[in-house]
């Protein structure tokens, strides 16, 4: 019953028009969610291609992400919001930035470490350089894993990007804390259709990006390392 309801509230004609319409409010949160992964990404990836390149700051890496994973990004909205003096959009989207980091530098620096080490020092023995190695050896390589962080993180960044209703931003997150206050759960149940269809819909457009960017034969040779991988480390362990 509750379905047929938010089915109900999401055709309904008087949310599709007006300033707080649905259109507006998925325009406004999509608009915050490519601006958080992208400035995230601007942080993120060449952090991670130095990391990766150098193998400096690893462990450094680690557990800055997952301290980084552990903040509440309600608390964290709510906190820059005060310290702000209720500038809305800077707190929202630090908060959004900081979720988006992680995940993004995972990837990056994970890509950058599961290149064919033989491959690298190939391309040392022909002469290149540091910098030659990056761009056109370890870079290429790396692509699937960053891509695969870059849509890790638009999909944490699409749910989360709800808690900017709490400081008054026109998001997704509007019908749910709408829907709760007045006990409308179909109202609830339509805003999270809404933000599920997005995150989908981002997701498989980055996939669609990613097949078009990373070559065929990456993709592949990126799948069989990693399932190469779990198959060696349990003969390791049979043999122990």
């Amino acid at each position: 019953m509750i379905f047929a309801d938010a089915i109900a509230w999401l055709l309904d004609p008087v949310n599709w028009s007006g300033a707080k319409s649905i259109p507006v409010r998925v325009g406004v949160h999509l608009l915050y969610c490519l601006g958080a992964v992208l400035g995230a990404s601007l942080i993120a990836v060449p952090l991670g291609l130095y990391i990766g390149h150098t193998g400096r700051g690893g462990v450094l890496l680690v557990g800055s992400s997952n301290a980084l994973r552990a903040l509440p990004t309600l608390g964290l909205v709510t906190f820059l919001y005060l310290v702000m003096n209720g500038v809305q959009t800077v707190s929202v989207l630090i908060a959004l930035v900081v979720l988006a980091v992680p995940p993004i530098l995972a990837g990056t620096y994970a890509g950058i470490q599961d290149v064919d080490r033989g491959v690298v020092d190939a391309a040392r023995g022909m002469g290149m350089t540091g910098s030659q190695r990056l761009w056109r050896v370890e870079l290429p390589n790396a692509l699937p894993l960053l891509v695969g962080g870059l849509r890790n993180a638009t999909l944490q960044v699409v749910a989360t990007a709800s808690v900017a209703a709490y400081v008054g931003i026109e998001t997704l997150g509007r019908p749910l804390l709408d829907g709760l206050r007045v006990l409308d759960y179909a109202q609830v149940v339509g805003g999270a259709v809404l933000i599920a269809l997005l995150a989908v819909g981002l997701d498989l457009l980055l996939a669609l990006a990613g097949k078009l960017v990373i070559p065929r034969g990456l993709r592949l040779a990126a799948e069989t390392r990693r399932r190469v991988k779990p198959v060696e480390e349990a003969e390791v362990v049979d043999v122990v």
